[in-house]
């Protein structure tokens, strides 16, 4: 109790001592992180057209998409690290980050062996956790008084992303036909070697306009970041909610990518269809994010998780029995809501017990954490799908989601402020 009663004091005093903020930097990182999640979501459509050409098994697909989770855990290290101790130069972390994502499309789109392939998910992942510690870091910094609502608008920008990428990546590769007129879409190559071009002018701009995004506190020695790194590591409550986006995306990524499989394969679904289908995932979360971040901040995250994680694990679990038609579009639009919702509520919970000057290196252990946490699921969700189909796949994601209920439960968590 005295611990928690300390951390919302000291929370008070950072929102006290913190001017008010002009929405445009939240409203700025979160169309850039709109155009990342757009380019990371557009590869998952592609993939059935990939493994097709390439000739890659389930596990191959899975070890793809464990690579990135590799990379992409490994690479929140050092931007936490820079975030924290360069806090002037976030704005060319998020450069590199877009330049690193239009690298991978480039090689993604001239591949011909499974190899570059894996060197271009590395890519890609590298690229995509660049942009998490210095954005977060910014907002947490930035909006104390709103930490859930600016994570959460930066989510949404996110849901906005995976939104649009499924079904007009779906429409520029597989084409559509109205009436008499029939287009065929284009290679998944060229398709590929599009997505340069977003991902090339959104570093552009950031380059460019991006002048005040200086994380709003004091510039911090090595010695003292070291110091508050140590605490950080010993810290139940920013260990908890490692452990807890760990969790979510574990069930994430492993229900997500069989699903377009599954219904690729299994339901013969087009490209267009399958993009739709991925995009109802996000479409309701782009009004429940918001919102649930908002409610976070009245009434605390604990509620509010625990929700949401039960409600995965539910709503997962009745693709045991649902296998297509408009129950499985139901189902899916619902699980939208729940899905990533919740994300910007774990991430808050975690900025709320990190002392000031560390939230870089905070946002950096838990993705980090979460990745090598969810790295073995892709590839455990490939063995799965292979011997049981996908509704094995389904199982796994529930369970995972079920251990992230309980974990809500347990783990410490900062009390509402008043």
């Amino acid at each position: 109790m005295a611990r928690e009663a300390t951390v919302t004091s000291a929370a008070t005093a950072e929102a006290a001592e913190a001017p008010s903020e002009s929405p445009r930097l939240m409203i700025g990182l979160s169309a850039g992180h709109a155009v990342k999640h757009f380019c990371q979501g557009s590869l998952l459509i592609l993939m059935p057209s990939i493994r097709g050409t390439l000739g890659m098994s389930d596990v191959d697909v899975g070890g793809m998409f464990t690579a990135q989770q590799i990379s992409s855990g490994t690479v929140n290290a050092p931007a936490g690290i820079l975030t924290d101790l360069f806090r002037r130069r976030v704005a060319l972390i998020l450069t590199v980050s877009m330049v690193c994502v239009a690298l991978a499309y480039f090689f993604v789109g001239i591949t011909r062996w499974y190899g570059l392939l894996i060197f271009a998910a590395v890519i890609l992942g590298a690229g995509t956790s660049l942009w998490h510690s210095p954005a977060f870091a910014t907002l947490a910094s930035r909006y104390p008084e709103r930490r859930g609502l600016a994570m959460a608008a930066h989510l949404t920008g996110a849901q906005v992303g995976d939104t649009l990428a499924p079904v007009l990546t779906g429409l520029v590769l597989g084409g559509i036909t109205v009436s008499t007129v029939v287009w065929g879409g284009f290679h998944w190559r060229s398709v590929a070697l599009f997505l340069v071009v977003p991902a090339g002018l959104t570093a552009l701009l950031v380059a460019t306009f991006f002048r005040s995004g200086a994380v709003g506190a004091p510039q911090v020695s090595l010695r003292q970041y070291l110091a508050a790194t140590l605490r950080l590591s010993r810290n139940p409550g920013v260990l908890g909610m490692v452990a807890l986006h760990g969790m979510r995306g574990a069930t994430h990524s492993s229900f997500q990518i069989f699903l377009v499989l599954y219904m690729s394969d299994v339901l013969g679904y087009s490209s267009l269809l399958v993009g739709v289908h991925i995009s109802l995932l996000t479409l309701a979360g782009v009004v429940s994010t918001p919102l649930f971040g908002a409610i976070s901040d009245r009434i605390g995250r604990r509620p509010l998780i625990v929700f949401n994680m039960t409600a995965v694990a539910v709503i997962i679990g009745s693709f045991t029995w649902i296998e297509g038609g408009w129950p499985f579009a139901v189902m899916l639009a619902l699980l939208g809501v729940v899905l990533f919702s919740v994300m910007p509520t774990i991430t808050a919970a975690a900025m709320d017990v990190t002392e000031k000057g560390s939230e870089g290196t905070s946002i950096a252990m838990m993705f980090a954490g979460g990745a090598v946490i969810g790295a073995v699921a892709p590839v455990a969700a490939g063995a799965i799908n292979s011997s049981w189909g996908f509704q094995g796949v389904v199982l796994f994601a529930s369970a995972t989601a079920a251990a992230g209920v309980v974990t809500a439960i347990a783990v410490p968590m900062a009390r509402r402020r008043r």
